[in-house]
């Protein structure tokens, strides 16, 4: 199987992860843990995991003026992305917060092409938008948008995660040029942490351990392991091959996969909208994909 074969492989399986965590976190949060002690769990549980897999991996060293990008990638790929997209989300709805979220493709999109000259052609244009209106309909279908505290700067927010993680994916493109992966991953959520620690320290401190069953410490296991620390790992597998386009179309998959997950969990049902919107992003995927 081809490089690129098995960074479509990572992509496709990150955006499975993503979807089954919906359903888990929103079983965590805000119940047991609150979003931004959340966060800090999430990148504190992952910098240890990447500081234990980094003494398995290449030893390489990383150039002094390299570590101010690496520090940007830091802060849109981790600090920002993740208190904009949590903070965002509770002001917002979760429905519009989600469509918002979709409409990252079309931001690096867009960025790919002023900042790293991307030529847009016109299969990728079109397969982005199919893959927008299959997801946004998918999303907003049978849904309803109230029960938002503050929706203009709730949505707000969520869109500027959204441009923070096109940033990111652009940043972190030239670090994959240069040096494997296993060698900045950790530094990257090193200073990913010190930011996000103010931020989340009291409601970190705030989590009641002792009365937390199995099922939700297991859950928490599955968001730290699986959507943080194994996800990143394989985004930056598919990095390797693909431009920062193609990883971000596969976003579109995401609520597609949460919609399987809650089918097979009898949380929802199948219909025709569904199946429409499916087709439309998997076209759309498949459209952005192929060389």
């Amino acid at each position: 199987m081809s490089k690129r074969s098995w960074a479509l492989i990572a992509a496709t399986l990150v955006s499975i992860i993503y979807g089954v965590t919906f359903t888990l976190a929103k079983d965590v949060m805000p119940k047991y843990v609150e979003p931004f002690g959340f966060i800090v769990l999430r990148v504190g549980g992952s910098v240890l995991l990447f500081w234990l897999l980094s003494f398995f991996g290449p030893k390489e060293k990383i150039a002094l003026n390299d570590f101010p990008r690496i520090v940007a990638a830091a802060l849109f790929g981790v600090a920002f992305n993740m208190l904009t997209f949590f903070k965002g989300l509770s002001y917002t709805s979760p429905i519009m917060g989600a469509v918002l979220m979709v409409t990252t493709p079309m931001i690096v999109l867009i960025l790919s092409a002023l900042l790293m000259k991307e030529r847009m052609k016109k299969e990728k244009v079109l397969g982005i938008g199919l893959g927008l209106v299959g997801t946004v309909t998918l999303i907003l279908y049978g849904k309803s948008v109230v029960n938002a505290s503050n929706a203009f700067l709730g949505n707000l927010l969520v869109f500027v995660n959204a441009v923070s993680y096109g940033f990111y994916l652009i940043i972190v493109k030239k670090l994959m040029d240069k040096y494997n992966a296993f060698t900045f991953v950790k530094w990257i959520y090193t200073f990913g942490f010190l930011m996000v620690l103010p931020f989340g320290w009291s409601e970190f401190q705030a989590i009641a351990w002792a009365t937390l069953d199995h099922d939700i410490l297991w859950k928490i296991g599955f968001v730290v392991v699986f959507s943080t620390f194994l996800t990143y790992l394989l985004n930056l597998i598919s990095m390797r091959e693909l431009k920062p386009t193609t990883v971000a179309v596969f976003i579109y998959l995401q609520p597609l996969f949460a919609t399987v997950f809650a089918v097979s969990l009898g949380k929802d049902d199948l219909n025709g909208v569904k199946l429409t919107s499916a087709a439309l992003i998997f076209t759309g995927v498949y459209l952005v994909t192929k060389k």
